[in-house]
C-alpha cells in the first residue's frame, strides 16, 4: 500500500515544480529550454508518475490477481524520478549532450513499469474494458519513451538526420502517444470503473454504444494521428484526429450520464469528474477546427487556442486530483482501519480528508484554469504568443492553480500524517525514511499491494465507500 502513496507524493512534488516553472516562464525567469522543462515536469513528473502508482495498486486489486513484482514497482519510481530531475536540469542548463543519458534512465523506469503491470495483466484470462484500455496505454508508454530517447539524442547529436524522419515528425508522434495514447487512454479506462463504482450506477442503453465508439475510435485515432505526424502524412493525421475527437465526445457523454444518474451523496471527486466531462467537450470544440485544418503543425499539436489548458488542466488534472481524493484516503483506510471494521467504530473513507480544504482547492483550481484558458484563447484570437495583456490573467490563473495544488497537497498529507499506520517520512522515502521515523507502526514497504479481493466479485477493497457502509 505504501508504494502507490509514494508515487502520489513524488508526483505532487513534480506538479508543484511544474506550476512554479510555468509562472517563471510567464515572467521570463526560467533559463534554457524552460518550456520543455515545464511540459516534462507536468506530464512525466506528475501525470505519468501518478498513473504508475495508480496502476500498480489498481490493476492487481481490480483484476483479482497479485502484482508481479513489488521490487520493480519501487525501482520504477526511483529510475523515473532521477532521470526526470537530471533531464530537466540538462534542459535548464542547456547541456543537451546529457539528455540522452537521463532519457535512457527514464526509459528504464517506464519499461520496468510496463513489464511489471504487463506481466500482472497477463495472468488475467478475459480482459474487461478497463484492462483493455490499460494494455493499450502500456503499449503507448513503450513507443513514446523510445521516441523520447531518439528526440533527446537528436537534440544533442543530430541523430535523426540519417534515419529518414524529421525531428518535428518524431516530436509530434511522441507528444501524441504521450498525451492521447498513454495518459488519456488510462483516464478513459480507469473512469469506466471508477465513475460507475463511485456513483453506484451501471452503463445501460446508449452508454454501451458510446463506449464502443470510444473503445474502437480512440486507439485507432491515436495510432493514425501519431503515424501521420511521424511520416508527415496530413490526410492520415486528419483522419486520426477526427477519430480522437469523436471518441472524446462519446466518453464525455458516458461520464456525464453517470453523474446525472448518481445514487450517492456528491463528494469533491464527483465535482471534479463533472469538470472533466465539460473540459473534454470544450477541448474537442476548440481542437477540431485547428486539427482538421492543419493536423501536422507544431502549434496545433494539442489543438487550437485554449485546447492545451482545457485538456491538461481541465480534463487530465481534474480527473487525477478527483481520483486521488478517494484513492489516497482509501489506501490509508485499508491499512489503518479495515481489520477493525465490525469490532469498533471506524471513520468513513471520505471522513479522512478536510471538506473545507477540498472546497477551497476546487475553487482555486477551477478559477485558475478558467483564467489560463481565457488568456490562451485571447492570445490565439490576436494571432500572437501569450504576451502583453494576456500575460496578466494567465499569470494570475497559474498562481491560483498553484495555490490550489498546495491546498490539495496539504489535505492529502494531513490524511497520511493523521491516519497512516506508518510515519509520513516512511511513506515518502520507504526504508530510507526509517531514520526520520519516530513512534507509530511501520507502514511497511509496499506490503498489501495487489492482495485484496477483486471488486469483480463485489466484496473487495475496490468497492469503495459502499464496502464501508
Amino acid at each position: 500500500m505504501t508504494v502507490p502513496l509514494r508515487h502520489f507524493l513524488v508526483g505532487l512534488a513534480f506538479l508543484g515544480a511544474a506550476l512554479l516553472v510555468g509562472i517563471g516562464l510567464l515572467v521570463n525567469a526560467v533559463p534554457g529550454l524552460g518550456g520543455l522543462v515545464h511540459v516534462h515536469l507536468l506530464l512525466v513528473g506528475w501525470v505519468c508518475v501518478t498513473i504508475m502508482g495508480a496502476m500498480t495498486q489498481f490493476v492487481p486489486v481490480w483484476s483479482g490477481t497479485t502484482l508481479h513484482s513489488r521490487r520493480l514497482a519501487s525501482a520504477q519510481l526511483g529510475l523515473v524520478a532521477v532521470g526526470l530531475v537530471g533531464f530537466a536540469t540538462a534542459l535548464a542548463l542547456g547541456r543537451l549532450s546529457w539528455l540522452a543519458g537521463f532519457g535512457a534512465v527514464m526509459l528504464a523506469g517506464f519499461w520496468a513499469f510496463v513489464y511489471n503491470v504487463g506481466r500482472t495483466l497477463a495472468t488475467v484470462d478475459d480482459l474487461d474494458v478497463t484492462e483493455r484500455h490499460f494494455a493499450v496505454a502500456l503499449a503507448c508508454f513503450v513507443a513514446l519513451t523510445g521516441l523520447g530517447v531518439l528526440l533527446a539524442a537528436d537534440l544533442g547529436s543530430g541523430l535523426l538526420t540519417g534515419l529518414g524522419v524529421s525531428h518535428a515528425g518524431v516530436r509530434g508522434a511522441h507528444i501524441t502517444l504521450a498525451v492521447f495514447g498513454a495518459v488519456l487512454t488510462t483516464v478513459y479506462g480507469a473512469l469506466y470503473q471508477l465513475a460507475t463504482m463511485f456513483t453506484q450506477t451501471e452503463l445501460r442503453g446508449v452508454d454501451h454504444r458510446l463506449r464502443a465508439v470510444e473503445e474502437v475510435g480512440h486507439p485507432v485515432g491515436v495510432a493514425a494521428l501519431a503515424g501521420g505526424r511521424l511520416l508527415g502524412a496530413a490526410a492520415l493525421a486528419r483522419v486520426g484526429a477526427a477519430f480522437v475527437l469523436l471518441a472524446a465526445l462519446a466518453f464525455a457523454a458516458v461520464l456525464a450520464r453517470r453523474l446525472l444518474e448518481m445514487r450517492v451523496e456528491r463528494t469533491p471527486m464527483h465535482t471534479r469528474y463533472a469538470v472533466v466531462a465539460l473540459a473534454l467537450v470544450g477541448w474537442a470544440a476548440t481542437a477540431a477546427p485547428a486539427w482538421l485544418r492543419s493536423p501536422l503543425a507544431a502549434e496545433t499539436v494539442l489543438g487550437g487556442p485554449g485546447s492545451a489548458p482545457l485538456l491538461l488542466l481541465g480534463a487530465v488534472a481534474f480527473v487525477v486530483l478527483g481520483t486521488l481524493y478517494h484513492v489516497v484516503p482509501f489506501v490509508v483506510w485499508v491499512e489503518r482501519y479495515s481489520d477493525r471494521l465490525g469490532f469498533e467504530a471506524v471513520p468513513m473513507v471520505d471522513d479522512l480528508y478536510d471538506d473545507r480544504l477540498a472546497a477551497a482547492d476546487g475553487a482555486l483550481l477551477s478559477t485558475g484554469t478558467a483564467l489560463v484558458v481565457g488568456a490562451d484563447v485571447a492570445a490565439g484570437a490576436s494571432g500572437t504568443a501569450l504576451a502583453g495583456a494576456a500575460t496578466r490573467p494567465a499569470l494570475v490563473g497559474l498562481s491560483l492553480a498553484t495555490l490550489g495544488v498546495a491546498v490539495f497537497a496539504t489535505n492529502a498529507l494531513l490524511v497520511i500524517r493523521r491516519h497512516s499506520p506508518g510515519t509520513l517520512a516512511r511513506v515518502a522515502l520507504g526504508r530510507f525514511g526509517a531514520p526520520f521515523a519516530s513512534g507509530g507502526t511501520d507502514g511497511g514497504d509496499g506490503d498489501g499491494a495487489g492482495d485484496g479481493d477483486s471488486p469483480r466479485d463485489g466484496d473487495g477493497p475496490g468497492d469503495g465507500p459502499a464496502a464501508v457502509e
